[in-house]
């Protein structure tokens, strides 16, 4: 089994039944799995901060908090919680749901924000802000986008099936479609409105997301060189293959609101080769 976890967040191990693949419910685990609460609701002790222009744990504004057992992103500032630790071969849950609270260029525009996975290399290497990984997107009208955050290089890619037109210039994920590979940018999840404008409240026709306020459960998983991404238990993207496929994970702040409750990760079971 490929899996990373050292002592730091030992604490936040615990065992229990495996779950159904698209339950809500709280992670349950194998009796050989272990399910990783990275955020244990009451603190980041997984986690360090990260924002453009101050750098690691440094958080005079309080943009990221935890009250009552739910971690807020204010989005005042641009960054992300990073975790302390790598991983590869898992099925991550968040539970999130956007603020009201939008700020500076992006008061207008669609709430924002995104899961990274596989995040490697210098703190804000990207903008500033962020590792280079791949990101499963968190906007409005947009959540399940697939988008690279490289640097334009052979090394950072995604390949999903693709409808055989794009929409905006971007590829639409189908999931009998042909294989296409992107170095940067992104592949729009399956219902991604083509007449989707980067407007605060957008919704479109067949958005799996639910309104603002409400509850959504984002899954990533990540098995070897390919990433399924689910919203609220509904199969909206996927990659044939994803480079790189291990590293951090980290969650953005980016303009808006954001409240998490949840996030939790279970290693796959990967048959072990026999000799």
């Amino acid at each position: 089994m490929k899996f990373f976890l050292t002592g730091l967040c030992m604490a936040a191990v615990f065992f229990s039944a495996f779950p159904q693949l698209f339950a809500q419910e709280t992670a349950a685990a194998s009796e050989d799995t272990a399910t990783i609460h990275l955020f244990n609701g009451k603190d980041l002790n997984c986690w360090y901060t990260y924002l453009k222009d101050r750098g690691r744990d440094q958080d005079p504004k309080q943009v990221f908090t935890v009250t009552d057992g739910v971690l807020r992103i204010s989005g005042e500032e641009y960054g992300c919680i990073t975790s302390l630790e790598e991983y590869e071969n898992y099925h991550l849950y968040v539970e999130f749901k956007w603020g009201e609270k939008t700020w500076g260029a992006r008061t207008d525009k669609a709430r924002d924000s995104g899961v990274l996975v596989h995040s490697v290399g210098e703190d804000g290497a990207y903008g500033g802000m962020w590792m280079h990984s791949i990101e499963c997107q968190m906007i409005e009208g947009g959540t399940g986008d697939i988008l690279v955050v490289g640097d334009g290089s052979e090394q950072f890619l995604a390949t999903c099936t693709v409808a055989p037109e794009m929409s905006a210039g971007c590829h639409v994920y189908q999931p009998d479609g042909q294989p296409a590979t992107i170095h940067s940018g992104r592949v729009n999840w399956y219902g991604r409105d083509p007449e989707w404008k980067d407007a605060k409240d957008f919704r479109g026709e067949r958005d799996v997301e639910k309104p603002v306020g409400e509850w959504n459960l984002l899954e990533c998983v990540a098995d070897g060189e390919t990433l399924t991404v689910m919203l609220n238990g509904v199969v909206v993207n996927k990659c044939l293959k994803v480079q790189p496929n291990k590293g951090r994970i980290q969650i953005q702040s980016e303009g808006a609101e954001l409240f998490v409750r949840r996030v939790d990760l279970i290693p796959l079971q990967k048959d072990i080769a026999k000799p």
